[in-house]
Formats: structure tokens, sequence, C-alpha cells
């Protein structure tokens, strides 16, 4: 008698009575009569698995949009692989290296074959529409560790056997296209027939990958070349190259063997003196008189605007703060969004007019009191704060809409100093595989939700989606408008967030939707070696999320 298990398909919550040993790929075929080639994974009781997994207990399944976050970066994984495999067919003397994101794009370099021209580019991507083309398999396989160990070393894929060194396991996964064995830390398409949206082009002295608009799948998203935070980016990526920490295998060896007091007098002494450039940069500019600064959620903006302060009174500046915040317009007054809800994010929703009437008279050097505002009443009141600035005065101000030239039209631009600061993250898992800069600012802010709001991970989690969505609007359109851009991540920041955010994560439960997210962040984490934070200055930024600060917030 055939052995049947009760499925229970998420979209419809329709139950399934389905043979033992089933693939999630022939569950889709059952479910729907016509191909979606959209559905690149399944979530398998909130856990994410690839297409050719087998269902063999009762399970509650969810298929993958590929526009979803989620899907997103199966997607990528899968194109990263299939470039893999056509740079091992066109340039087989050649390493690929992922080294950061570029616009909507990512930035590519070959080590071994120097600068690539347009010709080599083209012959690669025309090995990739070749590949798609032949449809081919791409096969989770399960190795013991012996074996994963002298496979990657016949590779010479030494990034991998770091990691694997610092990490070690009975068996380890991998996928094979076509002989070529990589991991890519996630779930990968079953073949590469479902890898059929994408470009690529020269750019710089690689290439860059695009891939798949979200809005209208089967159009590529060209990159926009972003060229302040491509150059932070890569000199942050050549400092990491000289120190010799240039992914995650070889900052957990330098933690193993106990020298993680070096890395944070290294790491922190650097952020110093960027502090103090960013100093002196305002000072050569005299005829600067606020500065502003604007960063996405997390990015430790309150921190690094004081900071930037201790380092402008070590100039001879006496630094000033305005809240954005106390700007506010009357609740009533407040402009909703699509769905009725209050819209705080939006220009709107501050008192434009009145934030430009106080700096003009700041700037004339006027006494002038300042605004306050109660967010429980949601109203404007004053209780006496004045403020009068002398020559030796500089304005700080930091908010999302801080580089937005529509909140100071009545400033005159030389009268700005304009900076974007955010926890641009440089540090690798291995050479296709980078840590994104989100999950940095993410962890980051459900460490410090949970401390000082009280608030557990799953709230956090279920409201990042909205928080991305208005940085996009808000703060990611006026980046290049810096006059400078300043990288707030410490390379070790994610040892020590470990320690804090593993327990919130445990506690979500695994029939919530955010489990989904929260399985996938303990796995990254994983991946680290833990470190504490003893010997973390009460300055560090690191501090303003996970506490012991010596500053007020």
């Amino acid at each position: 008698m055939e052995n049947l298990i009760t499925v229970i398909n998420q979209h419809t919550g329709a139950k399934l009575f389905v043979s033992s040993g089933i693939t999630l790929s022939e569950l889709y075929k059952m479910i729907y009569s016509e191909s979606n080639g959209r559905f690149v994974a399944a979530w398998v009781d909130n856990v994410v698995k690839d297409l050719s997994y087998r269902l063999y207990s009762p399970a509650a399944v969810k298929f993958v949009d590929a526009g979803s976050s989620e899907g997103a970066r199966i997607y990528a994984r899968s194109v990263f692989f299939l470039l893999l495999k056509a740079v091992a067919d066109v340039l087989p003397q050649g390493r690929l290296r992922l080294m950061h994101p570029v616009g909507r794009g990512y930035y590519f370099e070959i080590e071994g074959v120097g600068t690539l021209s347009s010709e080599t580019v083209d012959r690669l991507r025309a090995r990739m529409r070749e590949l798609v083309s032949m449809d081919l398999p791409i096969v989770r396989e399960k190795l013991p560790l012996d074996e994963a160990v002298e496979m990657y070393g016949k590779q010479g894929a030494t990034d991998k056997l770091l990691l694997l060194e610092t990490r070690p396991q009975f068996f380890v996964s991998s996928y094979n296209l076509a002989g070529v064995i990589g991991y890519l830390y996630g779930a990968l398409v079953p073949s590469t027939g479902y890898i059929k949206t994408f470009d690529i082009e020269s750019f710089f002295e690689g290439l860059v990958v695009m891939m798949p608009c979200k809005e209208e799948f089967e159009r590529v998203e060209r990159y926009c070349l972003q060229s302040k935070l491509f150059g932070v980016f890569r000199q942050n990526k050549e400092w990491n190259k000289i120190i010799g920490i240039r992914n995650v295998g070889s900052l957990n060896k330098e933690l193993m063997e106990g020298r993680a007091g070096e890395l944070i007098r290294i790491g922190e002494a650097l952020q110093e003196k960027n502090f103090a450039n960013a100093a002196d940069m305002i000072a050569a500019r005299s005829e600067a008189k606020i500065i502003l600064i604007a960063g996405p959620s997390s990015s430790g903006k309150t921190s690094f605007s004081k900071r930037l302060g201790v380092q402008l009174s070590v100039l001879g500046y006496q630094p000033e703060a305005i809240s954005l915040d106390n700007y506010f317009v009357e609740r009533e007054l407040t402009p909703r969004d699509e769905n009725g809800h209050y819209d705080f994010e939006c220009l709107e929703a501050l008192d434009v007019k009145a934030f430009n009437s106080d700096l003009k008279r700041l700037l004339a050097g006027e006494d002038v009191e300042l605004c306050k505002f109660d967010f429980k009443t949601g109203s404007r009141f004053f209780d006496g704060t004045r403020m009068q600035l002398n020559e030796r005065s500089i304005l700080i101000i930091e908010g999302i809409h801080a580089l937005n030239p529509a909140l100071t039209p009545e400033i005159e631009e030389a009268a700005k100093f304009k900076i974007y600061a955010s926890a641009l993250t440089t540090l690798s898992i291995d050479d296709t595989t980078i840590v994104h800069t989100t999950d940095n600012r993410l962890l980051r802010r459900m460490v410090r939700d949970a401390k000082y709001r009280s608030r557990p991970a799953s709230e956090t989690l279920r409201g990042w989606g909205s928080v991305r969505r208005g940085e996009d609007k808000h703060i990611f359109p006026y980046q290049e408008q810096a006059d400078l851009m300043f990288g707030t991540a410490l390379f070790f920041e994610i040892p020590i967030l470990k320690k804090y955010a593993m327990p919130l994560l445990e506690e979500v439960p695994a029939i919530a939707p955010e489990y989904a997210e929260a399985h996938r962040l303990k796995r990254f984490l994983s991946y680290f070696v833990e470190m504490s934070d003893q010997g973390l200055p009460p300055t560090s930024i690191l501090r303003e999320f996970i506490g012991g600060s010596s500053f007020e917030y």
C-alpha cells in the first residue's frame, strides 16, 4: 500500500495527500497545471528548501516567488553559480571573486586574467546563455568533510577551506553544475533553464552582473553607477586585503588564535582616523555652517554625529545639534499612506517651512527658541530651550531626509556639508558570497530594539520590509549628493552581534511567519566564531546597539 503524507498548501490552506518521497518540484506540478518560472524554491515548515527536496513527513509548504526577498537571493545565487561555471569554461585560469554591490547589480573581478575586455565579457555572456539553453541540472550533494576538503583543495578554493577549518562539520553540502562544484550558502534553482533573466557588462577592471526587475521579472534592471559609493566599497575592500581579513574564515582564524583585542584596536583606530579626516574636510570648507547627516536605519547615525562632534571640537568648533524629530507637523496634519496609516517617513510629515526659518535665523546670529514635539499628544510645544550661534558654532543635523534638497531649500548650498553614513559591509563569506549591508543593519536593529525598546525579534523582522521600502524612497536616491560617504561598520562586529542576536532569534516561534527569516539569519551567524565585546571602547558606534556607550542618546 502506498505511503501517503499530508501536505498543507499555504497559498490556499488546502490539504493534500501525496506520496511520501515526492519532490517539491513534483508537488508544484501537481498543484499547478501551468509552469511558473518565478517559483524558485519553497518554504517547508518555514524553512527554505530547493525544489529537489523530498518530503517524507507531513509538512506545510509555500512556494518562493523570485520577486520576494528570499526568492531574489536564491535567484542571484543561481546566476552567480552560472557565472562561475562560465568562467571555468572560458577562463579556466581565472578565479571569480564577488567584490560588492554596484547600483542594483553586483561587481565581480576575475583574478589571474587582468582587466577584463568587453570581448571577454561577451564570451562569458554567450557561454552563460548557452548553459541556460541546455537546461543543465544543478544537483545538491552532501559530502563527508574529508572529501569536501580534498575537492576544494584540488580547486584551489582556499576561501572555502579556511571556513571549513574554522567551522568544522561532519558533512558539507555543495552544488554540482556539470562538474563545477560550489556552495553558495543557500538554496539554488534546480536547473540552468530557470535562469533566463540576467545580463553582464564590462565594468571597471571586471564585470557587473544585473538581475531581473522586481516589478517586471522578464526585464533586466540596469545598474546605476554610484561612483562615490563604489569608491568607498573599493577603498574598504583594499583595506581588508591589507590587514589580511578578506573573508569570514580569515576573521574566524584570528579570533580562534586569541587576537580579538588586537582586531578591536585596529578597527576602532581606523574609524577614529576617518572621523578626524571627516572633520578636516569640513574645516577646509570654511563657509560650511550646517552638517547634514543621512543614512538608512541602524547605520549608527547618532553615534556618528557625536563622534564627529568630538573631532570638530578638537579643531576649535562648538558643535550644536538640532533634531528633525522636533519639526513634525501636528498629528492631524500628518499625511497618510496608501493603507490609511500615518506616514511619518515622508518629507511632508515635517514642517519644512518652520525648520528653514529657524535655520536662517540661527545663521544670522539670532537667539532662537527651539520647538519640541510630544509624540504622545502629537503636538509641538516650546519649553524655553534656546540657541544662539557664535563664530565657532557649527550645526549638526541628522535624519532620513537630510540629503534631500527639498529639506533645506532656503539655505545656501555653500553653507551645507552633506554626509551619507551607512554600515557599508565589505567582509565576504567566501569568493562568491558577500555579507550584505542590510543583514548587518538588521542585526544591529534587532539587538537595539530588544535592549532599549523591549521589542522581540519577530516584531523587528515583521517591520523590516516597511523600513527598507522607506529607505528606497527617501534615502538612497540622494546618497550620491553627499560630500562625504562614511562606512560605520566594523569588520569584526558581526561576531559580537552574534552573542546578542542568537538568543533573540531562537525565541521566534517556528509557526510564526517571521521564522523563515529568523532561520536564515541563524544559519548566517553560524558561520562566524562568537566574539566578546570586552575591550570594545565606550565610544564605539557598536555600543549604540549593544549598550555600554559613554554617549547620551
